[in-house]
């Protein structure tokens, strides 16, 4: 048995758990932290998350900043208390599908649903993984989406968590462009072909080949959606993947990425500088070859001109 305490649960997830210590004064009948998260919540839906302050929230209640604060005691705090609202609990119908490619699948487009829902969270910066019931659920959820499936349990994370990334990517360029047509009155069409005939516009064949194929075979205002096939061959692979499994082949493990790249080696401020070098001089040399180009279709102009002269 170990002698080493355990740490204490800061105060954000104990209010999360609902184990935090209740305030000792303030307007206890009128007020919680449930009130106080619905009210912000609330106030992000309709307004952004930049319209959320304990002095909003406070005058949205009708009390003063200070009677929050006996409450929720930072706003970072309060913050971790809309997503873990916002979040809410995973769809129980996702046990009632057949196989772990359709649990997966419904807990995607639910995970979608809830960025949608609420596009303030997208905004929420990512400080590690959020330690409350309900995200933890969503976790959960994943785990057991892939219990019947010979991955370890590593695997299984790895899985779940690729789910969530693609949900949250999703979320994230879907809310823009659904902010981009509420602010411009255009329709979700008509912003996609906005953006194709932008695209059309600056991107040539002679520096953007595969791009300018893509643009002319009109990908942009395709009705295909990228990330459902994106997400659909992330689970080719984990199928093809728990196959091999099947027939005796071994786990993969870290060591075996080519390319990995720990994030203290990442961080390295030489490599850092360097890669920034490499980056100036990539550029440099785009707009080197800009110039050829340039130059190379004005003296093909002056030759065709001074033949035309003769």
């Amino acid at each position: 048995m170990s002698d080493v305490e355990p740490p204490e649960l800061p105060r954000g997830i104990a209010l999360a758990w609902g184990v935090a210590a209740n305030p000792q004064r303030g307007p206890k009948r009128e007020m919680s932290v449930e009130k106080i998260v619905d009210a912000a919540v609330e106030l992000a839906d309709a307004e952004g998350i930049g319209a959320v302050s304990m002095a909003a929230v406070a005058a949205k209640l009708g009390f003063t900043p200070m009677s929050l604060y006996r409450y929720v005691t930072a706003k970072d705090d309060l913050l971790l208390l809309m997503q873990e609202q916002g979040t809410g609990l995973p769809p129980d119908e996702y046990r009632l599908q057949e196989g772990w490619r359709a649990k997966l699948r419904t807990l995607f487009e639910a995970q979608v649903i809830v960025y949608l829902s609420h596009p303030w969270m997208l905004s929420l910066p990512i400080t590690g993984s959020p330690i409350t019931p309900n995200s933890s659920a969503w976790i959960d959820a994943g785990l057991d989406s892939l219990a019947d499936t010979p991955l370890n349990d590593a695997e299984r994370l790895a899985v779940a968590l690729s789910v969530t990334g693609e949900a949250r990517w999703y979320g994230l360029v879907s809310a823009g462009y659904i902010e981009q047509s509420r602010a411009s009155g255009l329709s979700a069409a008509e912003v996609s072909a906005q953006e194709a005939a932008l695209f059309d516009r600056v991107i040539s064949a002679d520096e953007y080949p595969a791009l300018r194929r893509a643009i002319d075979a009109g990908v942009f205002t395709a009705e295909d959606d990228p990330f459902r096939f994106a997400m659909e061959r992330i689970f080719d692979g984990v199928e093809a993947y728990i196959a091999g499994l099947d027939r005796g082949a071994a786990h993969v493990s870290d060591a075996e990425w080519i390319g990995a790249e720990p994030a203290e080696i990442a961080a390295d401020k030489k490599l850092r500088e360097a890669r920034k070098a490499i980056r100036d001089a990539e550029k440099a040399l785009r707009d080197a070859r800009r110039l050829e180009r340039i130059a190379l279709r004005d003296a093909h102009d002056r030759l065709e001109r001074s033949r035309k002269r003769d």
